[in-house]
């Protein structure tokens, strides 16, 4: 018989590789996943691939993008013939089990309460679940304790957290099913807002101060009129050297421990676990005049911390310098499992990169943006964007506004925009190059020649690929039939006519 395999997948809300020690930040006291990365694999140049939090977990747990899968804004759930890893795995025989924010099925910011298609019920807790153990007092409450003041008035316990909770579980089940073939996914609100952490984490960062980049003091004057507008809006106030967040930065601690308490029961029950830490996406700490995620490429939303420990495969205290993406995990997870990728996936497995910190699974990783959500206007409404990165240079087409191309290798700021640099025409043109192809490759719905046709671009070679293209398979529906012959589609190529 061979030996069990077994998958643990740990993600935080709202934290970049800019507030995560191992990244170039030990102020943090992030030293549980500082210790990971010790013991397993750091991938430095990792990407979300979409800034915002639904949109995020829809590439992350189907391996499709959100153009695709249908999630392309907070409220907008998943196709209902779009499979998630829970479903693929669950039905190959692995325990399934999900324990904590899902934020795919549309309803609000806490979700439904429902275990959804290919997890464990008996292990489901969204945030709903968490809300619905409390009176209406105590839910009041859980999203008002924002300040150091607050939690110690209402003497709040790690224990009443949402990621205490959440932990609890995730410890139960890797004691009662750590010898099983499984698929665990912990998923922490933390550190999001309200940023409610316990004692002694609420006051551990009371008097720190963060110190700020150079683009904390962009002035914008290059950047496009979409973000200078949003700055604007926000009010942000430029020049400031350094930030106080106390909650924020305590809370970014606290779920530290939590994610500590978790990774001790694998150790204990299934220490040959293959396991996984990233982030949804990060958030700006004022970098750019932004308040928030939202419309924009930067790399202190873009960028997360994305981590894999897994003993006799990684090799300890290794980087990986190449770009990775969030599309790829669905792909690297069945391949994990020794399990085939359906054509349908538009990631590609990254296994080889976790045996070899040398290996580049990506030329070029994708990034895009269509609008927060669909019932509130207080990022820029519909702003469609796609983003293409090399590890080097990031070219940003804002369909709407004007565009961006960064070299992160002399400028990691992003603070000289290059779109009309005449000294980089052959970076920007072969990343739009690829950005058309791939746009092409997945049908990308909002495609058209208004990708194609940049004030900087001034060769314009419509390439779209053919009136119809079957969807690929994936695994589940049968397979489609051809347009043209009404027979079943044998190949599933980019056409020309």
């Amino acid at each position: 018989m061979s030996e069990p395999r077994r998958v643990v997948l740990i993600m935080t809300d709202t934290q970049g590789a800019n507030v995560v020690g191992c990244y170039g930040r030990p102020e943090m006291r992030t030293v549980n996943i500082d210790r990971l990365a010790e013991e397993g694999m750091r991938f430095d140049r990792a990407y979300t691939a979409q800034p915002v939090c639904g949109p995020a977990r829809a590439a992350m747990f189907t391996g499709t993008y959100p153009h695709t899968n249908g999630s392309w804004g907070n409220d907008m759930p998943l196709g209902d013939n779009v499979k998630t890893i829970g479903q693929r795995l669950g039905d190959r025989g692995v325990h399934t089990a999900y324990i904590g924010k899902w934020h795919l099925d549309a309803t609000d910011y806490f979700g439904s309460g429902q275990c959804p298609d290919g997890w464990d019920p008996a292990y489901w807790f969204d945030m709903r679940n968490w809300l619905e153990t409390m009176s209406p007092e105590e839910r009041k409450l859980s999203r008002e304790l924002d300040s150091p003041e607050k939690v110690h008035q209402h003497g709040t316990t790690e224990e009443f957290t949402f990621g205490h909770q959440c932990s609890d579980r995730a410890i139960d089940f890797l004691a009662k099913h750590g010898g099983d073939d499984f698929f665990l996914v912990v998923s922490y609100d933390e550190p999001h807002h309200p940023f409610t952490c316990p004692p002694p984490y609420c006051d551990m960062f009371v008097d720190f101060d963060y110190p700020l980049g150079e683009s904390a003091s962009d002035s914008l004057a290059d950047k496009p009129p979409h973000i200078r507008e949003w700055a604007e809006h926000a009010k942000v106030p430029t020049g400031r050297t350094s930030l106080r967040r106390p909650m924020y930065f305590g809370c970014n601690a606290f779920v530290d421990y939590e994610i500590g308490r978790v990774v001790q029961a694998v150790d204990k029950y299934a220490p040959d676990a293959l396991v996984i830490f990233t982030s949804d996406h990060g958030t700006p700490l004022l970098s750019h005049g932004l308040p928030t995620k939202g419309p924009a490429m930067f790399d202190e939303t873009t960028r997360i911390p994305f981590i894999v420990r897994w003993p006799g495969h990684t090799p300890k205290g290794s980087a990986n310098p190449h770009p990775v993406s969030h599309i790829d995990l669905v792909p690297t997870i069945l391949d994990a499992f020794g399990m085939e990728s359906p054509p349908f996936l538009e990631g590609r497995s990254m296994l080889p990169a976790l045996q070899d910190p040398a290996a580049r699974p990506n030329e070029t990783i994708f990034i895009e943006f269509h609008r927060y959500e669909v019932d509130h206007d207080a990022w820029g409404g519909f702003q469609p964007i796609r983003c293409a990165l090399d590890g080097r240079f990031k070219l940003v087409v804002n369909l709407l506004s004007t565009d961006e191309l960064y070299d992160l290798e002399s400028d990691p700021q992003e603070m000289t925009n290059l779109i009309d640099s005449p000294e980089h025409p052959e970076a920007r043109d072969r990343l739009h190059r690829a950005l058309l192809d791939w746009m092409n490759e997945t049908r990308d719905p909002f495609r058209g020649p208004a990708w194609e046709r940049r004030p900087w671009q001034p060769k314009r070679t419509l390439h779209w690929g053919g009136p119809t293209r079957p969807r690929k398979d994936d695994g589940y529906e049968r397979r489609v039939l051809d347009y043209m012959t009404g027979l079943e589609v044998e190949k599933f190529l980019l056409r020309d006519d």
